[in-house]
């Protein structure tokens, strides 16, 4: 519902702020690792997600496209709410996340508040995959990757599982056309290569 967030801080704390935007201030909750990019900023864009439920409506903001997604793959899993997804994203960075569940660090998982054994284990049998698909042929984590290619690669899969193909598929044709093709600049052209692939 809503992607993102642009406009002026205007009050702050380690777990929300307030994101004024053309005159309307949002409740914004943050992660800590949101709130160390952010300290000292003024003006921001947070990538959000909105939870809603019957008694709430609660508004999600992340500093980076990578953080989002990680707290989307931390939801999806059984019994693992958004403040706890939240908890998690404030425990570790999102490639320390990932690279535990690939690694399936069951003890450092284990080391977030909040996460007993069983959690720890039913995190890393349903993300283990998934996060493992998000990174290269050549074992380069592209939640690490901060860069162009990495968003690029994010906005080209989210355009064609709009189009209808399986998300498995699309993923393969993207990391395949980013493998071969490294001049690759817009995401106009890596759709149009990796359509080529399905």
């Amino acid at each position: 519902m809503l992607a993102y967030l642009t406009g002026k801080i205007t009050y702050k704390t380690a777990t929300h702020v307030y994101l004024e935007c053309n005159g309307v201030a949002y409740f914004v909750n943050i992660s800590l690792n949101t709130f160390s990019q952010i300290e000292n900023a003024e003006n921001v864009k947070l990538f959000t997600h909105l939870v809603i439920r019957e008694d709430a409506h609660t508004l999600f903001g992340f500093f980076s496209e990578e953080e989002k997604n990680m707290f989307l793959h931390l939801i999806s899993v059984s019994g693992v709410g958004p403040n706890t997804a939240r908890l998690v994203l404030s425990s570790m960075s999102t490639s320390e996340f990932q690279k535990a569940i690939i690694q399936e660090d069951v003890r450092l998982i284990q080391s977030i508040k909040g996460i007993g054994p069983k959690a720890a284990q039913r995190l890393i049998l349903e993300l283990r995959d998934k996060l493992k698909k998000s990174s290269t042929q050549e074992g380069i984590d592209i939640a690490q990757t901060y860069g162009v290619r990495s968003v690029m690669a994010d906005e080209a899969l989210a355009a064609l599982t709009m189009l209808g193909f399986q998300k498995a598929q699309a993923e393969k044709a993207i990391q395949k056309v980013l493998k071969e093709n490294q001049q690759t600049q817009s995401v106009e052209e890596l759709i149009k290569l990796s359509l080529k692939n399905l």
